[in-house]
């Protein structure tokens, strides 16, 4: 099994020096006093520390043993709840919640980096503090004043973990057509009767309680997405002095036995009139709930980020010790039997586009983070209307292109391994069955790609889209003459240039019909991802040149920056060509054919 090892020096360069997160913490005004380049790297080093020796060893112990459901109760792998305990004693489910209620008050973007830390380590594990901070961020937005003092000091310390309770049976990603009820009792609370299923850490043996955020149905309520209500749901109720009461009527009454994640319970919740408390108003729960699932769509990617990151350690690590066959150009090591397969340029094919996605990765997702610091924190009005426009556009593709790359680069792992890649002793294949849901939940890739080309780009008539193809024009407008960059500068310039040009033919075709719509979203989708991870690319090559150029002692690192720029506008942006070939075939070959006629 791949034993994790926190990239510091990498993510430490895209924070303070890519990103500039000390001078972004200072424009802050809820930062500016307390948030410090030491102290970002401090809690770093601690989160580092624990993934390290705490959490990657129980990787495969979790996987192997999987969380056992008796009359519904769930108990987790061995190890699991030891380890959680520890996590509360650092601090780390406090850390970006607020002061009023036991939380530290820090980034929420830090909490980001530590995250992905966390899922490299153990993504398993990490889903059940995870899901608790979009519980948390819920309550703090949209919770009453009784409703934070009741459940925030218990979420935020970690006693009590957090849910999102939102899809059905036979609803799916639907939720216009969730059937949950929600009647309204005497005492202003309600009575909550329904199934949902696919509920991540919705019972387990690691916290006192579980507070589940529900989505329900007020009777006579409006049809559709217009008539959900988002509500409190506790497994225990909580007495007024805060200690835990009675059982609630909500029970597990199954766990899914699934491709991967096995160490996480994904639940089947069975609400039998179980006492509910409203959050936000009647009927607009799905635009409170919205802050939850902005907050899971950025974890989510954060998990395609750990794939990426997790598979390449393990490849690397056999890659360097693995000897077969003799390097076409000439023996490597003429000592040894054979040469170490990282010599053959088909396994540094694998090895370059893993490290291209792991460090591009960590770069969008670390630049999504500090946008939604600024959508939450930022004390201009206009500063932060610009950064919700650039996260609202550039969430759907980091969660969407970066769990398809993470689950590219899981499979290459496999690869570099060949036949033991096969086997479970080392860990490889578990990283592709663990990351395999991400590409499913919190919206599909499909539904992410819709949203991205229709609401967020054809809706808005290209606004947010030039909002960032603007700040990329700038950048290139910047080094264009750099000789240096070159190599960069030309082809984003162009990629740039030609996202607004398709993205301009498609609208003119989605106006004669709308499936045209339908018909090119993923292939825009997988256009937009592979140009942003080509600008943070360019960028990150420019912040790397200009580190060697000032005489940086740390050459080996900012080198392997610089070539790791190069493999990917050489060998992985030109993949865009394909996907411009297929936006140009229109809709029709694919509803030509009728449904009827699929199979005979």
């Amino acid at each position: 099994m791949p034993q994790y090892k926190a990239p510091l020096r990498d993510m430490q360069f895209v924070l303070h020096e890519l990103l500039n997160a000390e001078e972004h913490y200072a424009k802050l005004p809820a930062f500016q006093e307390n948030v410090s380049r030491e102290l970002v790297d401090q809690y770093l080093e601690a989160a580092a520390d624990f993934c390290e020796n705490e959490l990657s060893p129980l990787n495969q112990i979790g996987d192997r043993e999987g969380c056992t459901w008796n009359d519904g109760v769930v108990t987790t792998p061995t190890g699991f709840k030891e380890a959680y305990q520890k996590y509360i004693e650092l601090g780390f489910p406090s850390l970006a919640a607020e002061e009023a209620y036991g939380g530290q008050a820090l980034p929420n973007s830090l909490g980001i980096v530590i995250s992905e830390m966390v899922g490299s380590a153990n993504w398993a594990w990490g889903m059940y503090p995870g899901l608790s901070h979009g519980a948390v961020r819920t309550l703090e937005h949209h919770g009453s004043a009784q409703q934070k003092d009741t459940y925030l000091p218990k979420l935020v310390s970690g006693e009590w973990t957090g849910t999102m309770c939102l899809t059905e049976s036979h609803a799916g990603s639907d939720l216009g057509i969730i059937r949950t009820k929600a009647e309204p009792n005497a005492d202003g609370s309600y009575a909550i009767s329904g199934e949902k299923i696919f509920i991540s850490a919705g019972e387990h043996d690691m916290a006192d309680n579980i507070v589940h955020i529900v989505l329900a149905r007020l009777p006579d309520a409006p049809k559709g997405t217009k008539g959900i209500s988002l509500f409190i749901v506790p497994k225990y109720l909580v007495n007024e002095d805060g200690s835990i009461g009675e059982r609630n009527g909500v029970r597990c009454g199954s766990i899914e036995h699934k491709m991967g994640i096995h160490g996480n319970a994904t639940c089947v919740l069975n609400f039998d009139r179980a006492t509910g408390y409203l959050i936000g108003p009647e009927n607009r729960g799905l635009n409170c709930m919205f802050t939850f699932m902005n907050t899971a769509r950025i974890g989510t990617a954060v998990q395609g980020l750990a794939a990426s990151e997790s598979s390449f350690q393990g490849a690397l690590s056999y890659a360097k010790d693995r000897l077969a066959m003799r390097s076409l150009s000439s023996p490597k090591a003429p000592q040894k039997e054979a040469d170490p397969i990282i010599v053959h340029p088909a396994v540094r094919n694998m090895l370059l586009t893993q490290k291209a996605f792991a460090e591009g990765g960590r770069a969008l997702v670390y630049l999504l983070a500090l946008y939604a610091d600024i959508v939450e924190k930022g004390a201009d009005e206009e500063e932060r209307k610009f950064a919700d426009n650039i996260l609202s556009l550039l969430t759907p593709i980091g969660k969407a292109f970066l769990t398809e790359t993470g689950y590219e680069a899981a499979n290459k792992g496999v690869q570099v391994f060949g036949g033991h890649g096969f086997i479970a002793e080392h860990g490889m294949e578990q990283i592709v069955r663990d990351t395999r849901i991400a590409c499913l939940y919190e919206g599909t890739t499909e539904i992410q790609a819709l949203d991205l080309l229709g609401r967020k780009v054809l809706q808005t008539q290209g606004a947010m889209l030039r909002d960032f193809t603007k700040m990329i024009h700038k950048f290139v407008e910047a080094h264009k003459d750099n000789s240096a960059m070159k190599e960069f500068i030309e082809p984003l310039a162009a990629v740039n240039k030609e996202w607004g040009d398709i993205t301009m033919q498609i609208g003119m075709r989605a106006m004669q019909n709308p499936d045209e719509v339908g018909a090119a979203a993923v292939d825009y989708l997988y256009y937009a991802g592979y140009v942003t991870l080509a600008y943070l690319w360019a960028r990150m090559a420019q912040v790397a040149l200009s580190k060697l150029e000032e005489g940086s002692s740390d050459v080996d690192f900012y080198n392997a920056k610089v070539t790791t720029a190069r493999f990917y506008f050489q060998k992985i942006l030109p993949r865009v060509r394909s996907h411009v070939d297929v936006l140009s075939t229109g809709v029709e070959s694919l509803m030509s054919l009728e449904a009827e006629h699929f199979a005979f």
